[in-house]
């Protein structure tokens, strides 16, 4: 599958725009703060439902306009293979979010995630090694929802019951009473899915990891030794025990101190952990090759490539990483790359001599022009 076309309307810095897109490489340059990226964005609303760099809606508004709205057709990269779907998200301040495919709008917004799935590298993708666990867990379970509609209606279960039970926990503080009757059956719950959640991590981490390390070696051209490794308190214990144990500690803090909202993903190398001891390069080269990994792992499940978002990253990339990247573009069974860069001359050396389908688009001031390759 691959994105024919894109249309935006009061979204971001764009007031109007529509584009054809190329079904294999498609680059974007222009200026810092032209708006090159609002375009990657506006392709990760059509395939997540909401944008990669703000999550509240309402600031994805041009400013002074009232709602905004993008549309995007898919088409099968293989002639013959159907008819193209066309995507449709839309939002208004008061009212809910639209998501409409084919002009039939979801009951559910999470119905939607995986069936357009897109992997995104970008310059910050860093924070994954050197910042809190919450970021590698919403980074795996991001991955892992696009791949298993179950794992994502757990995990939206889950926390659902985590809230009301923080809530109860709350309430405790405020009126010293606990009613153990509603806490047994949150408790209930969080037990059911997050077993569930649990044992899809741990499947997903084996496979995603026998998928990671060569893409590393791949891509710093060494043999270091790589490892992706699930770490849950549940690995070691069972969850009525540890319930029971932490709920003192629960009532004193007014929160949920033990289950998989706690989780975390250790990155190491040479079995050290790649955020303490890994250089600048090494961890550059970790971060990409666990994106690698999800676009092998989505291609593997979905038969087909998702689409590839490289969001400015060749200012942060060595020679021989780019040269890398520009092997797997390359490749025939690739599939379709948006790319953003401040550079325009580099962008045609890099891409001028591949043989594929490619366009290139000037960005500025929120206008897109298609120019010559």
């Amino acid at each position: 599958m691959y994105l024919s076309n894109l249309h935006l309307e009061s979204f971001r810095n764009y007031q109007s725009l529509a584009i054809n897109c190329s079904k294999g490489i498609n680059c974007f340059v222009g200026k810092n703060g032209s708006g090159k990226t609002n375009l990657l964005d506006a392709i990760h609303y059509l395939s997540m439902t909401k944008g990669s760099l703000n999550s509240v809606d309402s600031q994805n508004i041009r400013k002074g306009d009232p709602l905004f709205f993008i549309k995007g057709e898919w088409k099968a990269a293989k002639k013959g293979s159907g008819k193209g779907e066309q995507v449709q998200v839309a939002f208004q301040p008061g009212q809910k979010k639209l998501i409409k495919v084919n002009q039939k709008e979801y009951e559910k917004l999470a119905d939607h995630i995986g069936r357009f799935p897109v992997v995104l590298i970008a310059p910050n993708d860093t924070d994954l090694i050197r910042e809190g666990s919450d970021g590698r867990r919403k980074f795996f379970d991001s991955i892992i929802s696009q791949l298993d509609a179950s794992y994502l209606e757990n995990l939206m279960v889950y926390h659902h019951y985590l809230k009301q039970r923080n809530s109860l926990l709350k309430q405790y503080g405020d009126t010293r009473r606990l009613d153990k009757t509603l806490l047994a059956v949150y408790d209930e719950h969080l037990m059911k899915s997050g077993q569930l959640i649990f044992d899809s991590r741990r499947d997903f981490t084996e496979k995603f990891e026998a998928l990671f390390s060569p893409r590393y070696q791949w891509l710093s051209g060494g043999a270091e030794q790589t490892k992706v490794v699930y770490v849950s308190e549940l690995s070691e214990t069972s969850w009525k025990e540890n319930f029971k144990k932490a709920i003192d500690k629960d009532m004193a803090l007014q929160r949920t101190t033990f289950g998989i909202h706690r989780d975390d993903f250790e990155f190491l190398l040479e079995d050290e952990p790649v955020k303490k001891f890994g250089s600048q390069g090494q961890q550059k080269s970790f971060v990409i090759a666990l994106k690698l990994a999800q676009f092998d792992i989505t291609s593997q499940v979905k038969s087909f490539a998702p689409i590839l978002l490289l969001d400015d990253i060749f200012d942060k990339l060595d020679d021989d990483r780019i040269k890398k990247l520009m092997e797997l573009v390359g490749e025939d069974d690739f599939g379709q790359l948006f790319v953003t860069d401040a550079r325009p001359e580099r962008t045609m050396t890099l891409f001028k001599g591949l043989k594929k389908d490619k366009k290139l688009f000037k960005v500025e001031e929120g206008k897109v022009e298609e120019i010559d390759f």
